[in-house]
């Protein structure tokens, strides 16, 4: 099997943008949670969100942008900043040889909900001949291959939260199997609509903490109430390791092991156990040929719910026994909110810049720790600690549950 490793990082996020500025923002542990001002929430509970304040203009023609949803636009601008970071120059790669697995969770939601009430208000005949093409969710791969010319492997992967680690562990497969000398692989979510806060308002699912919303995100704190929904993308340049050292590119880390599981459990709950996240993790690591002392640091899903914390938590212990309590465990969702489609893609960029830069990004807000919740979640300051294996953790509705393992190289 071929060796794997990440030679470009192109983030999209609340508090940041770019590589550089993300891992910035990461270790200054700055907040991108705010009022929602991409529609007026006063219906709603929850009146909070992570949104991107980016002009997409600044990356994409005008012209363009009338015809691609919001989802599409973000993955086309982490796509291009992971390309510039990778250095790649596609005027001397074979573009056959270059393929595409972007993810989106949701995909068109803010097309939907616009032309459904065009639909309602004006019928058929008003509806835009690009509201299929704009909302189907493997368009951000179809789009950046269009963009470049990528003639390669292209797909997509629609597995909720975790859509976004999928895609990337989907990559490696590609490479692995020699199918592809590079991939350009990621996520990305736009769904701060009313209509999405709303379906997730209504379940309860998300924080109310209106008048505190940097504070809102606070995962394994006993007062934990809810994730906050965010938009953005992420997108990570894939290589064969031989690909990328004849070309003389920085490498910033190795993608060794990928593994995954189902809960069978709950539509939306884990299970109470971890057993499918504990299966997930093992997996990863037996695919990386590691054993679990090697593991130094994991960033968690860790998404602020009751549930959902506690559940990850029991499965460190289940796979990690007193190895647990040595791990350092990290929710860089504290910061960013939940991306949803693009939150496994995100933090597989924030696990790759704590091996690279040898300090691990905190959990901030956690002031009030959960009794129940005794590990080393590196609370509310970044900590300086070389790590040589990290597990990046994504789980999703419908029980399901990725793995991701990077190594210093």
């Amino acid at each position: 099997m071929r060796r794997v490793v990440i030679t470009g990082l192109g983030p999209v996020s609340p508090n940041a943008i770019g590589a550089e500025e993300f891992h910035k923002a990461q270790l200054e542990g700055k907040s991108g949670i705010g009022p929602i001002t991409r529609f007026d929430p006063a219906p709603l509970r929850c009146q909070i969100a992570g949104e991107v304040k980016v002009n997409p203009e600044d990356y994409i023609d005008k012209r363009e942008l009338r015809r691609l949803d919001r989802f599409v636009q973000l993955s086309l601008i982490a796509a291009a900043l992971a390309l510039k970071d990778s250095g790649l120059d596609l005027d001397k790669e074979d573009k056959t040889r270059i393929g595409t697995l972007v993810g989106s969770g949701i995909g068109g939601m803010e097309t939907w909900e616009g032309q459904s009430k065009i639909f309602h208000e004006r019928g058929p005949d008003r509806l835009s001949p690009f509201f299929i093409p704009m909302i189907i969710a493997n368009m951000a791969s179809g789009q950046l291959a269009m963009r470049y010319g990528f003639m390669g492997p292209s797909s997509t992967s629609v597995t909720a939260c975790t859509t976004g680690a999928d895609a990337i562990g989907n990559a490696l497969r590609v490479i692995q199997l020699g199918e592809a000398e590079v991939m350009v692989a990621g996520g990305t979510e736009a769904v701060v609509t009313a209509m999405a806060m709303g379906g997730f308002d209504v379940m309860r699912a998300l924080s109310t903490r209106n008048d505190t919303p940097t504070t809102a995100s606070r995962p394994f704190s006993a007062s934990r109430d809810g994730f906050v929904l965010s938009e953005g993308a992420a997108v990570v340049v894939l290589e064969d390791y031989q690909h990328a050292k004849a070309r003389g590119a920085r490498i910033y880390a190795e993608l060794v092991g990928f593994g995954r599981s189902a809960d069978a459990h709950h539509i939306t709950d884990p299970h109470p156990e971890g057993k499918g996240a504990a299966l997930a993790m093992t997996a990863a690591m037996k695919d990386a040929k590691i054993n679990l002392e090697q593991v130094g640091y994991i960033n968690a899903h860790g998404t602020s719910t009751p549930v959902g914390d506690k559940a990850e938590t029991l499965a460190i212990k289940k796979v990690f026994g007193d190895h647990a309590y040595k791990l350092a465990v990290s929710s860089t969702k504290s910061m960013i909110g939940h991306l949803l489609g693009a939150a496994g893609s995100i933090e597989a960029i924030a696990s790759v810049q704590a091996i690279v830069s040898g300090v691990l990004p905190p959990t901030i807000n956690l002031t009030d720790p959960d009794p129940e919740l005794d590990l080393d979640y590196v609370p509310n300051a970044p900590r300086e600690q070389r790590v040589d294996y990290v597990l990046s953790n994504s789980f999703a509705f419908g029980g399901m549950n990725a793995t991701l393992a990077f190594k210093r190289i």
